[in-house]
């Protein structure tokens, strides 16, 4: 267990990356240089997660696919966020490999798709919607999905010189169909069952 002395310490990349102490029972995300402890994964969030893995799996090599890889974005001070999903461009699963943890650096190219499925509370849509976005565009990621089990609704987000342009799918539709970042088709009754 983390004590409360590291819990309240300020840590640079270098520190964050070197970290050795875990803690098995729980998962921190990096926000604003200080360790936060992440929520409990819900088990529609995660049938969620693996709905989608299970499916973008089908068009493209599973290893490019991970939940709960660190991705390393920049601000005020450095964050390193744990997405429910990402996908590794073919060059970043190179680079990956490479790396002695599951973490996208600074220095990596950045994921083709990141996903978020939103926890209730005001604080986690605060941080998939606003605080996840803006970080996301200025780390340069291409794709961003935030799934929203409480509204039932599936932003899909696409970045546009440099801003995400966003597109909206709701329970009423019945499939979603994506062109890029590859070709997939996606039943929303297995996303929103009814």
């Amino acid at each position: 267990m983390l004590t409360q002395k590291l819990l309240s310490n300020r840590f640079t990349l270098e520190e964050y990356l070197n970290f050795s102490q875990v803690d098995s029972e729980k998962i921190y995300e990096l926000e604003n240089g200080q360790l936060r402890e992440m929520p409990p994964e819900s088990w529609q969030n995660t049938k969620i997660a693996m709905y989608l893995l299970m499916e973008i799996a089908k068009v493209i090599s599973f290893e490019r696919i991970s939940l709960k890889t660190e991705i390393i974005t920049s601000g005020n001070r450095v964050n390193a966020r744990i997405p429910d999903l990402v996908v590794l461009s073919p060059e970043g699963l190179s680079e990956i490999e490479l790396y002695k943890r599951a973490v996208v650096t600074l220095d990596m190219p950045p994921p083709v798709l990141v996903v978020e499925v939103v926890s209730p509370g005001k604080a986690n849509r605060d941080k998939d919607y606003r605080y996840k976005r803006s970080e996301y565009a200025a780390r340069g990621i291409e794709h961003y999905w935030i799934i929203d089990p409480q509204e039932q609704k599936f932003v899909c987000l696409q970045l546009q010189d440099g801003l995400y342009e966003s597109e909206i799918h709701d329970v009423s539709s019945k499939m979603i169909c994506f062109d890029r970042p590859f070709k997939l088709n996606l039943d929303c009754s297995q996303i929103f069952p009814v």
